[in-house]
């Protein structure tokens, strides 16, 4: 089950003009220039294992050079909001399935295409400090000599990155792209900071471009359900008030009152109606509980029996809160009910 980063950047980046954006930004500039963009398109199907699906969206465009040689552009967008150490091994493995699967389907052939590994990082804990390159994750020998003769017996393989936690608001709102991109690339770089609510004005004519464009209602819409869904209630405010400015009332308030917004909103005032009304802790708790069991439902994340009696029988406002947090991203149980290894 996806969750509403994975949507996101899926909706935006899975449209080839809108990914042709991105990648002529994170690309080398003279790989760029060799690109016949008006080539790229999305290739369908993934050959991912499972296990790294779980944390990555993957996406393929196949493209020609200028030249008329085909080229193979692989782009993993990353979106964790922690750095990972071991990206440049994950990704590997991603190149190489996709290569295994590539030379069953053209067994004729005695060449591989050309594959660009890109991952593009927007955490919200700085910036990405993990090794790009494989040689970097093997334990060497030290002397600096001797070091350089056994990196040269190692796999080495690296990635591009794409580091939006590194980039000026200015540049992003600047850099060459449709309205969505540019707005994706900010929600994506300032959503899960304080900063959200504070930013959102500035980005006023950006909303009123994408409005104009010819798919302006639904990219809005899909804009303005994933900022609600990842602000807190300042973002929220924040998002109607530039709403207001693009839109008239009416349209603004129904895309306020959209999935993510209705679903947060209803969570959080019933759990603390219900306390009120009952006067008492246990009927936030049990407001909140079945909160958590909405979300999960709505996610269509299963529930067995036995975690459904610990989760409505838990009476810890806390762990409950806890639990209503990660249950908005949650793609398994596991995730909700499973405490972070210290």
């Amino acid at each position: 089950m996806s969750g509403p980063h994975d949507l996101f950047v899926r909706y935006t980046f899975g449209h080839p003009e809108r990914a042709a954006a991105e990648l002529r930004a994170a690309l080398p500039s003279h790989v760029s220039a060799e690109v016949d963009w008006d080539s790229l398109r999305l290739e369908s199907g993934s050959v991912v294992d499972p296990e790294l699906r779980k944390t990555e969206t993957d996406l393929l465009f196949s493209a020609r050079l200028r030249t008329g040689q085909s080229l193979l552009l692989y782009v993993l967008l990353e979106h964790q909001s922690s750095v990972d150490r071991w990206m440049a091994w994950r990704m590997l493995r991603y190149v190489v399935r996709w290569v295994e699967s590539w030379r069953q389907a053209h067994p004729e052939s005695t060449r591989l295409p050309v594959i660009i590994p890109l991952v593009m990082y927007h955490g919200a804990d700085g910036t990405w400090t993990a090794p790009r390159r494989v040689e970097e994750l093997f334990d060497l020998p030290e002397e600096e000599g001797a070091r350089e003769h056994w990196r040269a017996m190692v796999p080495r393989f690296e990635y591009l990155l794409d580091d939006l936690s590194a980039e000026r608001e200015e540049a992003l709102r600047a850099c060459p792209g449709p309205p969505l991109v540019r707005l994706t690339w900010l929600a994506l770089r300032y959503g899960r900071t304080a900063e959200l609510a504070h930013r959102l004005p500035d980005w006023t004519v950006l909303f009123a471009q994408l409005r104009a464009t010819p798919d302006g209602a639904e990219n809005l819409r899909m804009l303005v359900r994933y900022l609600l869904y990842i602000g807190d209630s300042a973002a929220r405010q924040a998002t109607r008030q530039v709403l207001h400015s693009v839109v008239d009332a009416q349209r603004a308030e129904e895309l306020m009152r959209s999935w993510g917004e209705r679903l947060i909103d209803w969570g959080m005032r019933r759990g603390l109606a219900r306390g009120k009304v009952e006067g008492r802790a246990e009927g936030r708790a049990e407001g909140r509980a079945e909160d958590v069991m909405r979300i999960l439902a709505a996610r269509r994340v299963y529930v067995h029996d036995e975690a459904r009696q610990r989760i409505l029988s838990c009476t810890d406002i806390s762990l409950l809160d806890r639990w209503f947090d990660r249950a908005l991203d949650a793609r398994t149980l596991s995730d909700v009910l499973d405490e972070p290894a210290q």
